[in-house]
């Protein structure tokens, strides 16, 4: 460059000594006698040597930070010419009196985008145009050029060219921010002048200066009746067409001439470069784009692991915009973010790849992840404890895979208790913000990503309702307290439980993520994400209004299934020391009492035993439980159809054994249906193992048993040297013995069975019993008004508005489904859903 620069200035030189030898061969010819002309063909040839080297950049020259000398046309003299070269570039423009209607004028127009394209390096021009006079016409021949990127096509409504404008000073005020070398240059060609108002702001941005990075070529200047009152153009060469030839001013900053008219010669401007020109350079640029569009994982992570701060927010690169990486963030801003596309348009790809670029940035004690998926899909399954990799993503606090919307509200609820936590927090240090607060007080900033969250909503239930007052509290408090939301899903629409109240959730909203098929995201009238390819997206920061989009390529993560893989064991082998596995929820997953924790940790002697049934669907996963004290109702339903019922007294069984040393308590069972026996079968002979007193019993035995308990727990003050726990597997299938009536007494095994509910736990007696229906149920216990003898209950595959009207609950939102059951703890007013305990290939699920 600097070899071109040095010609450039000997071509200067030259051309003053021969304006200076011209003003004097005219001084001579008005003394003298006209004649043939004198003409110093020595400086033409010299002139014309170095205009030919100046008229060959050298391709790749950084066009966006310094401009280069481009060809316009020759200068014609008597004895001929040479070429004539003016600066274009950032910060470098021209003019022309005429607009590209002129034929002239519109293949100088194309002849120059040609040249700054082909001068610097694929991508380092962007052409965008603007040509309303002749509707885009002036374009054509380029056509070629549009598919690379390179030249997009022409606005020509005044809608269209307002968003042009906009796009342009939006580039502007980047790259001034930027201050990147390898910045791209944006050549703006105006073939014609628009309005007025858009017609000032070309003219603005011939001042903006080389640091914009914008070029700007503008045909028709002055506009036709502006006269002197035209707004001035910065750092501007003019070009004044004349009877078939131009007339070319001084270029900014190297005036030709003392009075600034410029060269003193006609010019004949180019036209039109050959289609084969055109077509070659089409092939290379569109080569170069489609390298260009293949963006690395690699490119999203930074330099250094965990060397930012979270305190004033969340920043990552996500993709890139063209040829610059392009930055998302969480912050007062954009605080949470809303994402939309169709099945297979990329949306958990570009989940994944936001989640590893932000784990990689800011180490868990800045960052702490709750993940969430809907889906039949296992979006998150990579960032938790399996099988074949011990590895988690130490950032990840709670995952759920297929989430039950349970459990999606558990965590929300978690959330929001985090929120008044953090409040607290603030408020004792008095401050607002979370970067206030004291540097020895870390509050790690929380992103929660919910993908298909219109799940997590389904329906207007009670459980709708409270998901949608939990997702509005958290989003209008979330920014102050640095916890952010990301909401996923393919549709946007037909959620019954936000009618009336999307607005007051998806307002605090503002950074939508539109993949193909996502517009719903953005502005009914934004439709810039109507023909994206897949791994493109549409990012808008103003709640998805029009005008204000950028399109971004990001890479497929699982494409770098190795790397991830590596990044993961990285990022988990730098873990804190005190770190722990996430809270995981897997929704397809059964639970198995061995594997219990709390299962494995009951020893004899507790105060209180605990029948455990199953697994609670929470953030923990905690273990569902009942406590068999001595409290009145200490008994257990299992009502359903589901075999699974037989599973879960199993494990209820198994762990009031496990409470208990051998001798201290005996367990009679009664298997009395089919389906139970393969449960009562491993109860049996599990618990004989461990020592206890087992007794069987057919439905006539269970009769008398229960008789027999009933009278000894009439007794006032007695109570047994051991507990008795009466495991009856089908209690319905009794219900013909305990019909009938002793012929003595009168009483019949119904009478017996209430009062030992009724009195049994005070005396160390507790029945846990299958019911395979209500009904049958609540006809043991007497009728509903005796439900309370019963307290603790888990419904399987029930009815939720026959369960509410046999617990006389009018609004229980309950529905059955596999692998489910509720918990219903009368005493303790607890009702929760948890994952019934069963073996590995047995029932466990709430559906027959």
């Amino acid at each position: 460059m600097s070899r071109l620069a040095s010609a450039y200035e000997q071509a200067v030189a030259a051309h003053r000594a021969a304006r200076a030898h011209l003003e004097s061969a005219r001084t001579a010819l008005r003394a003298t006698t006209p004649s043939a002309p004198v003409v110093d063909t020595d400086l033409l040839t010299r002139l014309a040597r170095v205009g030919a080297e100046l008229a060959t950049p050298t391709p790749g020259t950084p066009l966006a930070r310094r401009p280069v000398a481009v060809r316009v046309g020759d200068a014609v003299t008597p004895d001929g010419g040479f070429p004539v070269l003016v600066p274009l570039g950032a910060g470098h423009h021209m003019a022309i009196d005429g607009d590209a209607r002129h034929p002239v004028i519109a293949g100088l127009l194309r002849a120059l985008v040609l040249r700054l394209l082909a001068a610097a390096a694929p991508g380092g021009v962007r052409v965008v145009a603007l040509d309303p006079a002749a509707l885009g016409a002036t374009f054509g021949p380029l056509r070629t050029l549009f598919d690379s990127g390179a030249v997009a096509p022409p606005a020509t409504t005044e809608a269209e060219v307002t968003i042009l404008l906009d796009t342009v000073e939006q580039h502007a005020r980047a790259a001034r921010q930027a201050d990147r070398p390898d910045q791209d240059l944006l050549v703006l060609v105006a073939a014609s002048v628009p309005a007025p108002r858009e017609a000032a702001r070309l003219a603005a941005l011939t001042h903006a200066g080389p640091a914009a990075a914008v070029c700007v070529l503008l045909a028709g200047w002055p506009p036709a009746g502006s006269g002197e009152s035209a707004s001035p153009l910065g750092a501007t060469t003019m070009l004044r067409l004349s009877d078939g030839y131009a007339w070319v001013g001084d270029p900014p900053g190297m005036p030709f001439s003392a009075d600034g008219s410029g060269l003193a010669v006609p010019v004949t401007l180019d036209g039109d470069p050959p289609p084969t020109s055109v077509a070659a350079l089409a092939a290379r640029l569109g080569e170069a784009a489609r390298r260009g569009e293949v963006v690395g994982f690699a490119d999203l992570l930074p330099q250094r692991r965990w060397s930012v701060s979270a305190r004033a927010g969340l920043r990552t690169v996500v993709g890139r915009a063209g040829r610059d990486p392009f930055v998302m963030g969480f912050d007062d801003a954009t605080p949470h973010w809303l994402v939309g596309g169709r099945t297979g348009a990329g949306k958990t790809v570009f989940l994944l790849d936001v989640l590893y670029a932000l784990a990689t940035r800011y180490s868990p004690a800045e960052l702490q992840l709750y993940l969430l998926d809907f889906k039949e899909g296992v979006s998150f399954t990579e960032f938790v404890q399996t099988e074949r990799d011990p590895s988690w993503l130490p950032h990840a606090r709670a995952v759920g895979i297929e989430s039950d919307r349970e459990y999606g509200v558990a965590v929300l609820r978690e959330l929001r208790r985090e929120l008044h936590r953090r409040a607290t927090v603030m408020k004792r240090h008095g401050v607002t913000k979370l970067a206030d607060l004291p540097a020895d007080t870390p509050v790690p900033r929380i992103v929660a990503v919910i993908d298909e969250f219109h799940v997590l909503l389904a329906g207007n239930d009670a459980l709708a309702r409270e998901a949608v007052d939990l997702l509005e509290e958290l989003a209008r408090k979330g920014r102050s307290y640095g916890v952010h939301l990301v909401l996923a899903s393919q549709s946007m629409t037909g959620i019954e439980a936000l009618y009336g109240r999307a607005e007051a959730v998806f307002g605090q909203f503002a950074l939508r993520v539109a993949l193909p098929g996502g517009g719903g995201v953005l502005d009914q009238l934004n439709d810039a994400a109507t023909t994206l390819p897949v791994g493109a997206a549409v990012v808008n920061t103003a709640a998805g209004a029009p005008g204000v989009n950028t399109v971004i390529r990001f890479p497929d993560a699982h494409a770098a299934t190795d790397e991830l893989t590596r990044l993961r064991h990285e990022l988990w082998q730098a873990r804190p020391a005190a770190a722990r596995p996430p809270a995981v929820f897997r929704g397809y997953e059964g639970a198995r009492v061995d594997d219990d924790p709390t299962f494995t940790g009951l020893r004899p002697g507790g105060r209180r035993p605990l029948a455990l049934v199953g697994r609670t669907v929470d953030v923990d996963g905690t273990t569902a439980l009942f406590i068999m004290d001595t409290a009145p109702g200490r008994h257990l339903a299992v009502v359903g159809t589901s075999p699974a019922g037989a599973e879960v007294l199993r494990a209820a069984t198994l762990s009031l054994a496990r409470q208990h040393a051998a001798g201290e308590a005996v367990f009679v069972l009664a298997p009395l249906v089919a389906a139970a026996d393969p449960a009562a079968d491993d109860t049996a002979a599990t618990l004989a193992t461990a020592g206890h007193r087992v007794e069987r019993l057919d439905a006539a035995d269970l009769r008398d048993r229960i008789g027999a308990l009933a009278t000894g727990v009439a007794q006032p003050g007695v109570v047994p040297p051991v507990r008795s726990y009466l495991v009856v597997f089908g209690m319905d299938a009794a219900a013909g013995p305990l019909g009938e009536s002793d012929p003595t007494t009168f009483r019949s095994g119904h009478d017996d069975l209430r009062v030992l509910l009724r009195q049994g736990p005070g005396h160390g007696v507790h029945l846990l019993g299958w019911w395979r229906g209500l009904r049958r149920l609540a006809d043991d216990l007497g009728g509903t008004q005796n439900r309370d003898d019963v307290a603790c209950l888990v419904a399987l595959n029930v009815p939720g508005a026959d369960l509410g009207l046999h617990l006389g609950v009018h609004d229980l939102a309950y529905t059955p489904r596999a692998d489910r059951a509720l918990l219903v703890d009368r005493h303790d007013q607890r009702v929760r859903l948890i994952v019934p305990f069963a073996r590995d290939g047995h029932p466990s699920d709430g559906q027959e």
